[in-house]
Parts: C-alpha cells; sequence; structure tokens
C-alpha cells in the first residue's frame, strides 16, 4: 500500500521550499530593486532547488529504494501492491532524481513525480538564460564608456 507519505510528500516539500525562499526573496527585491532579469534568474534558481528536493524526498529512500518500489512480504520477497508481479530490479539515478522499478511482468514504473524533472530543467533554463543575458548586458555596460571631456 502506497503511505500517504509518498503521495502528499513531494507537492508539500515543493511548496514548503518556495515558502521558504519567497521571504528572503521579497526581502530582496523590496530593499535592492534588481533587474526583471535579475529577478527572472533567482525564480528560475528556485524553481530548480524545489524541483530536486521534491525529487530527492523520494532520494531520502535511494538508500533502500526496494522500500519505494514494493511492499515486502513476509518470505522477504518484494511485490507490488497488487501481489500480481515480483520486483526484479531498480535503477536509481541522482540527477534528475529518479527510481524505475523492473517487474517480471517486464513493465517498468517511474516512481517519482513527473513533474519534478520538467519543473528543475525549466528552472534551470530559466536561470541559465537569464545568467547569460545579464552577464552580456553588465559586460556591454562596461564597455560602453562616457565620453571624455575636452578642455
Amino acid at each position: 500500500m502506497v503511505s500517504l507519505f509518498a503521495v502528499l510528500g513531494p507537492p508539500l516539500i515543493t511548496i514548503f521550499l518556495f515558502a521558504m525562499g519567497a521571504t528572503p526573496y521579497a526581502l530582496w527585491v523590496s530593499r535592492r530593486k534588481p533587474s526583471r532579469l535579475a529577478r527572472w534568474a533567482v525564480i528560475g534558481s528556485a524553481a530548480a532547488i524545489a524541483a530536486y528536493g521534491a525529487g530527492a524526498v523520494y532520494g531520502l529512500a535511494f538508500t533502500n529504494p526496494l522500500d519505494v518500489c514494493a511492499d515486502k512480504t513476509g518470505g522477504g520477497v518484494y511485490m507490488d501492491a497488487g501481489r500480481d508481479y515480483t520486483l526484479t530490479s531498480v535503477d536509481v539515478k541522482s540527477f534528475p532524481p529518479s527510481i524505475s522499478c523492473h517487474w517480471s511482468s517486464g513493465r517498468s514504473t517511474e516512481v517519482v513525480w513527473f513533474w519534478t524533472s520538467s519543473l528543475l530543467y525549466a528552472g534551470l533554463a530559466c536561470a541559465v538564460v537569464c545568467s547569460v543575458r545579464l552577464f552580456v548586458n553588465r559586460s556591454k555596460g562596461r564597455n560602453a564608456r562616457p565620453p571624455y571631456e575636452t578642455v
């Protein structure tokens, strides 16, 4: 049986991480008045961190991914919730967070929520694009020197 934490944990962790990042972000925006690009770079970074954190909630189970995929029977065999098939193998990847369960029926299931990798890559893309544009804008600003005064 799937635990309540497995169902509600990742979305709640994501919301919690966004909330934890919202206060420093709000203080930074109100005090420093950053540019729109700087704000989007920070938002993209926060989204990527929150998505990785939500996916890594299952990462706490990376130490024993068999328990995430299946239930252990009295005989020590890992079976799916319907008790139809046995677990043959588990693939664990840390980036993007992924736990793939392979069953004796030949099918495979992904345990980590589907939206974590999408949000992770979207946040990283946003952060990288905005950061590059910030650096390009700053380097153009340094090269454009005011004309010298003539005496």
